[in-house]
């Protein structure tokens, strides 16, 4: 079997394409059992820089995809992932994207879940943000979100490029990437907040995880936030606002956006976990005192007070809590001084 192993791994390189489509292909089937992911991970030497170099001189054939599934299921593997990003894997997940997205839209859908996996290890990250290079630096950033927010999945059978989602939520985790994403002049992270929009539950999860990173830097970025209210608030406060209709009273201290959709009822945000990051963005907005005025002036405590009424999950329930005892006390003066609603 060993030996067998070594000649598959001989023949992704042969000069015969077909004898390379069909290695790749049986290679694609390894990986996706725990017995094939070990006897590669223990050939990673060959193996890696052998898909590597298929992925990238495929051109259109089936093989670049075959290549790049395989690199998907190894490079769930942390260390195997390491070694990829040293061996160049980011940037050529990005070239071969950027060249055949159009034509071969599975391979750009593989490429990107390669790139989730790069993005959870240290060095995948830097290596996504360019980072050291200031020419380029946040290139590859801007192209995936342009692709992430053109693309649909109201529209396609298959979102291509959902799982950038994940991949965003991944970079925003480092303080190089929330600074990219919140850079006012690439205004990227506009174009990611209006993504919650989407019916797309991974899309829509990934896009709460990215605000929440964000609002990390709110400490010393509230003016690059706060800008961005029409489409931040509505994206944060929805999802915890509840079912209720509100009030015309209620709907009167809001901005349009938020008043016509608290005007009717509304189906739930069933994930938890996007309830809880909302809140946790809500809270570390209102840390600061723009912020808070900011949040008086769309009527947020009343719409949070609303929702926490409909709230059944105990985690979320203790962050509406945890806003609510950061307010006491600094409702009256920050209603008074709260910028009116546009």
């Amino acid at each position: 079997m060993a030996d067998e192993l070594d000649e598959l791994i001989n023949f992704l390189s042969d000069r015969n394409p077909q004898v390379r489509n069909a290695a790749v292909d049986i290679v694609r089937g390894l990986t996706g059992g725990e017995d094939g992911l070990r006897a590669l991970t223990a050939r990673a030497d060959r193996a890696l820089p052998a898909l590597l170099r298929l992925l990238a001189s495929a051109g259109g054939s089936g093989a670049g995809e075959a290549a790049a599934d395989s690199l998907v299921n190894l490079s769930q593997d942390a260390g195997l992932a390491t070694r990829l990003v040293g061996l160049g894997a980011v940037e050529a997940a990005m070239d071969v994207m950027t060249k055949r997205a159009a034509e071969q839209p599975g391979l750009a859908r593989s490429l990107v879940m390669l790139l989730v996996n790069l993005t959870h290890v240290e060095s995948g990250v830097a290596a996504l943000l360019q980072v050291g290079d200031e020419k380029v630096q946040g290139l590859y950033v801007a192209k995936l979100v342009r692709s992430f927010c053109r693309s649909s999945s109201d529209s396609e059978e298959q979102d291509t490029f959902e799982h950038v989602a994940s991949i965003l939520v991944n970079i925003s985790k480092v303080e190089a990437g929330r600074r990219i994403l919140m850079e006012p002049k690439r205004g990227l992270l506009k174009q990611i907040i209006r993504q919650f929009d989407s019916t797309n539950q991974l899309r829509k999860k990934g896009v709460a995880g990215t605000i929440r990173n964000c609002c990390f830097e709110a400490d010393t970025q509230i003016q690059s936030l706060l800008p961005l209210a029409e489409y931040l608030w509505p994206a944060l406060l929805l999802p915890v606002a509840g079912k209720k209709i509100y009030s015309e009273e209620d709907r009167s201290k809001m901005p349009l956006e938020l008043a016509s959709a608290l005007s009717h009822e509304r189906e739930a945000v069933e994930d938890s976990e996007i309830r809880q990051q909302a809140l946790e963005a809500i809270y570390m907005i209102i840390l600061q005192d723009d912020g808070r005025k900011s949040f008086w002036s769309v009527n947020g405590p009343r719409i949070l007070q609303v929702g926490y009424e409909d709230e059944e999950d105990p985690k979320v329930m203790e962050a509406y809590e945890l806003i609510g005892s950061l307010l006491v006390g600094r409702g009256e003066d920050e209603q008074e001084q709260g910028e009116k609603p546009q």
